[in-house]
């Protein structure tokens, strides 16, 4: 057991299962699976189906910060791809036969490649800025984080952009095989990069890099370019986590679309266990720690918080949860609880 302790997922695991748990006390029903039209529906499918563009946007994150940066722009990113794709796509009504339909002002993998182009543009923006220019990550991408909100209105005009072409709802609203479509897009990702950090050199380097950027450089590592494709790579997570939203909610909101989401982000890929401080990283984890935020914000709502204080509460929890996983600070614990014992016996 002691061993099964340090492994690097077991907390983030114990953490999501005690939310499961609490959720399932409160709601009877949470454990409840119905197949109904053709997919499974329950409380738990609408976790998955929820978390899916965190993981996303967690799972770039873990690269940037597994080579000692941040990205606090992807949020941004996020309502950008969101209304380039709402704008393409769209759904002009028009009337064939008798039969009124809806259809895409431009072809629909034109208007998802524009997306994903813009967003990976967005994301070689932030890379270039740190690692050619200098800049300290959390100011580079501060600043689209800024601006892209305002890209993001400039593109919809300021407007609420709606989607009425029902093609593009199956990205955030589709089922494959019983489960939601955007899961499989999230594991996909998650597969096509665990086989790249862990089948090639590049999870060596990356973590290289994160332990000692001035070494890896010495020993041959191309630093600069593999952190501008770390970058790029997290913009273009993003975007597609942008397809997903603006898809689920058939709609793209350039003010409000991915709001708080880098700050989500970062949580998941903490939790999961990743160091802010660069190196260490799991992808694995980061996936864990999206369904921990998604599973915690199912519970508050469960439990009927007010929306005034339901970011406390969620604060709150994932403070307690990085005490839980912190081994100094176990270790301190420990070390409370067994020295007065000791004075005990001695005495």
């Amino acid at each position: 057991m002691k061993r099964l302790a340090h492994h690097p997922l077991f907390w983030p695991l114990v953490t999501l299962v005690l939310i499961l748990l609490v959720n399932a006390s409160l709601n009877p029903g949470f454990w409840t699976l119905q197949w109904r039209d053709g997919h499974l529906y329950g409380s738990l499918i609408d976790i998955l189906n929820r978390s899916a563009a965190l993981m996303l946007v967690a799972l770039g994150m873990t690269l940037v910060i597994a080579t000692r940066g941040i990205d606090i722009s992807v949020g941004a990113i996020v309502a950008i791809s969101a209304s380039v794709a709402a704008l393409m796509v769209g759904g002009t009504l028009v009337i064939h036969n008798g039969v009124a339909s809806h259809v895409s002002r431009f072809p629909m993998p034109a208007a998802i490649g524009c997306a994903l182009a813009v967003a990976l543009a967005c994301g070689l923006w932030n890379g270039l800025l740190v690692a050619r220019l200098g800049l300290q990550p959390i100011i580079a991408t501060l600043i689209l984080m800024v601006a892209g909100r305002g890209i993001a209105q400039l593109v919809t005009n300021g407007q609420i952009v709606t989607v009425y072409y029902e093609p593009f709802f199956y990205i955030g609203n589709g089922y494959l095989a019983g489960l939601p479509f955007a899961l499989f897009i999230a594991l996909a990702v998650f597969l096509i990069m665990q086989l790249a950090v862990k089948r090639t050199a590049l999870g060596l380097f990356i973590q290289a890099i994160g332990i000692n950027p001035a070494a890896a450089r010495l020993a041959g590592v191309r630093e600069r370019l593999i952190t501008i494709c770390v970058y790029a790579f997290c913009g273009l997570t993003a975007g597609a986590a942008g397809l997903i939203v603006s898809s689920n909610v058939k709609s793209a909101d350039g003010n409000n679309a991915g709001s708080l989401m880098e700050l989500d982000a970062i949580l998941a890929v903490t939790l999961g266990g990743t160091l802010l401080t660069g190196g260490r990283f799991s992808l694995a984890g980061s996936m864990l720690g999206a369904l921990i935020i998604q599973a915690l914000t199912s519970t508050i709502y469960s439990i009927g918080v007010p929306p005034e204080i339901n970011l406390v509460v969620k604060a709150a929890v994932v403070f307690v949860v990085m005490l839980m996983q912190s081994a100094e600070f176990r270790q301190a614990v420990r070390g409370w609880t067994v020295r007065p014992a000791q004075q005990g016996g001695v005495a």
